[in-house]
């Protein structure tokens, strides 16, 4: 037996509120498997262009490609050099022209194969090899000839034809030597080059559907701008960002009245860096910007501008900013911007890269370039603002870092309205029930669990979606997917009794999140899950209420050894989670009197090159285990205690194999207390 991770660990969130993913969001074509030439295909989207920016071309202007001629001009010689080519081995090829008394001296002798006529000329055949006759220019002609061309004068009285026959030569109805004219020469090399070009535009369209456009002979794929009549979205499609909206509403309000700014001096902000974790809508926020300005949007990610070739993120980095700046005002965004814009020399830096440095000053050089007056305005999204370079984020650049963090209760029902505007739901849903059920929840989980209960809804072929498939959809996210297998009959016991702890512990505690569910039915990994969800956000955990989130993490174990005296894998996760709690209240947070008030431990940095000396880090190991050696006697002494109360749940584990809140606490004859701290979600599966 297993136990996944807690949804959400004991550190400190930061409060906030934040709007949902968009479920409409275009997916992204794949970059390209190789290294692109400099000029290939821009590798931004864009929204909300003129209409005269949507023309055909890659500058967006109707005009055929500007290197296009070079192209004409590389295939028309090419084409004149195959056929020189071609003439040229023709020529080569061509038998020597021998005087007519030359040819009737091999006659005579007897020395003629076969021949052919066409008119006056003659082409032949010698059995054996002959001398080259002098050509008559007081010049001696070397070399020997079998193949020969002449021409028959038409003074000539003599009879061929019977002199030929009388020595055996044949008389042939085809050329003895096939020669190609120039114009059959031109001819095939139009062929030849008609199935090359043929054959290279099909396998460029190929490649150009398949995988984003390579580019190629200075060609550049057309950047198709988003129809903003589809997919174009404002601040009526964001929920849960009231603060954030109030920090954006000055951009919206720049771009669409900035004389009103010029007039006083002022300008509006270079850049906007929009920072939290995964999920929270930064992208969203973006788009919903320029919507509600209804300017042009061009957004692309970081990553997308870093190519094999030197140079190439760089030249990438000024065509779009050239781009915006034609369609001003604008709005320039990059997603995960971190991926160019880590510290330079820094030690998170993964090595030297000259690739993503040049593109990093390349931005740089751009935002500098701005003087107000432009009117683009860059954003840019990333989940690690504490590894970027200070040249990004310093005042002139990106001047405001605004955080984007997991909506509140309020925030989450709004974001669950937004997400069901096109689901038709029945009477019985509640929004705000779900909304309750589901702190941490970021805008895209949200989002998730409101296509999921639709999927339950059309798997069934209703034509409304319940509260039950909400519910159950949460459920299914929540504790994963039930799994049918067979498990022995001890083996299930043992297991209620686990889940049975956990479950008590977190009933018998004041002051502990309530508890939501018992399951002994499998699920994923885990054989049982019990699951705590506060009635409201916090976002602040004191000592008490870490030491008491121990306990009910040791709860399985300590059920297991007080009722069978063995210790089953089925701890694992427990102690996992246990020890990452005890190591961070030390580390930390400072909650041990023999460490003190100090961070030893952080998430990306060994404590030894901070200067942590080895007693110190020693003491922290000690202090671990000793709030966890505590915990687990207290877990043994709760559950001993209340015996009766674990046996019977754990007989109604056995009977329903599942209980819910009202259940579990009328079973164990607990009365949820009022005065209990809303805490961050808690689940132990085992």
């Amino acid at each position: 037996m297993s136990d996944p991770q807690p949804a959400n660990q004991a550190d400190t969130p930061s409060p906030g509120r934040t709007q949902s993913d968009d479920p409409r969001r275009p997916v992204r074509s794949e970059a390209p498997s190789g290294p692109p030439p400099l000029d290939a295909p821009k590798p931004w989207r864009t929204e909300g262009l003129p209409r005269d920016q949507k023309d055909d071309g890659p500058e967006g202007s109707g005009k055929r490609p500007r290197n296009l001629w070079r192209f004409w001009l590389v295939a028309g010689l090419l084409l004149l050099g195959l056929w020189a080519l071609l003439s040229w081995q023709d020529s080569r090829n061509t038998p020597p022209t021998i005087p007519y008394t030359e040819l009737i001296a091999q006659v005579d002798a007897g020395n003629v194969k076969e021949i052919y006529a066409k008119g006056d000329t003659i082409q032949g055949e010698l059995i054996n090899e002959a001398q080259l006759p002098d050509d008559g220019d007081d010049q001696t002609t070397e070399g020997t000839y079998t193949t020969f061309t002449t021409e028959r004068p038409t003074f000539a009285q003599d009879d061929l034809l019977a002199d030929l026959q009388a020595h055996g030569a044949v008389v042939r109805a085809t050329p003895v030597v096939d020669q190609r004219g120039p114009i059959a020469n031109l001819v095939s090399s139009l062929v030849l080059w008609g199935v090359l070009i043929g054959v290279s535009v099909w396998a460029f369209r190929r490649v150009a559907k398949g995988a984003g456009g390579l580019g190629s002979f200075g060609l550049q794929r057309n950047v198709k701008p988003i129809e903003k009549t589809k997919v174009r979205v404002n601040f009526s499609d964001v929920a849960g960002i009231d603060e954030v909206k109030e920090q954006v509403d000055e951009i919206v309000d720049f771009l669409k009245n900035p004389d009103k700014y010029r007039r006083v001096g002022a300008r509006a902000p270079k850049g906007i860096l929009l920072e939290g974790q995964p999920g929270t809508g930064k992208t969203l926020l973006a788009r919903a910007t320029a919507g509600e300005a209804d300017v042009p949007f061009f957004s692309a990610s970081a990553s997308e501008f870093i190519e094999m070739i030197v140079g190439v993120g760089a030249q990438r980095v000024r065509q779009l900013f050239d781009e915006a700046k034609k369609v001003a005002p604008a709005i320039v965004f990059i997603d995960e911007i971190d991926a160019i814009g880590r510290a330079r020399g820094s030690s998170r830096a993964s090595g030297s890269n000259d690739e993503r440095e040049q593109t990093l000053n390349q931005i740089l050089t751009e935002m500098d370039g701005f003087d107000g007056t432009e009117g683009v305005v860059v954003m840019a999204a990333t989940n690690r603002s504490d590894v970027l370079d200070p040249a990004l984020t310093r005042p002139g650049r990106f001047d405001r870092v605004i955080t984007v963090s997991a909506p509140d209760q309020v925030g989450r029902e709004k974001i669950l309205g937004v997400h069901t505007r096109e689901i038709p739901m029945a009477p019985d849903v509640n929004l705000a029930a779900l909304a309750k059920a589901t702190p941490g929840s970021t805008g895209a989980d949200l989002a998730n669990l409101a296509n999921e209960a639709a999927l339950r809804a059309a798997r069934r072929n209703d034509q409304v979606v319940y509260q039950a498939d909400f519910t159950n959809a949460l459920e299914q996210i929540q504790l994963g997917v039930a799994r049918s297998v067979v498990i022995p009959d001890d083996e299930k016991r043992r297991t209620a009794y686990h889940e049975g702890g956990h479950a008590l512990l977190g009933m018998l505690q004041k002051g502990a999140d309530p508890v939501r569910k018992v399951s002994i039915i499998p699920r994923g990994q885990a054989l049982g899950v019990t699951l705590s969800t506060p009635d409201t956000d916090r976002y602040g955990y004191d000592e008490e209420y870490l030491l008491g989130r121990i306990v009910g993490a040791l709860g399985g174990m300590a059920a297991e050894g007080a009722v069978f005296g063995v210790v089953t894998t089925g701890a694992e996760s427990d102690l996992r989670q246990a020890t990452s709690i005890a190591r961070q209240m030390v580390g930390k947070w400072g909650m041990s009197d023999k460490v003190g008030p100090m961070t030893v431990l952080f998430d990306d940095a060994d404590p030894h090159q901070l200067g942590i000396s080895d007693d110190t880090l020693s003491s922290v190991d000690a202090e671990v285990r000793r709030i966890i050696t505590e915990c687990q006697a207290r877990a043994v002494s709760l559950l001993r205690e209340h015996r009766a109360q674990l046996d019977a749940i754990a007989d109604a584990l056995l009977e329903r194999e599942t209980l819910d809140e009202d259940e579990v606490y009328a079973v164990a004859g607990i009365t949820r207390s009022d005065q209990s701290q809303p805490l961050p979600e808690q689940a132990s599966a085992s």
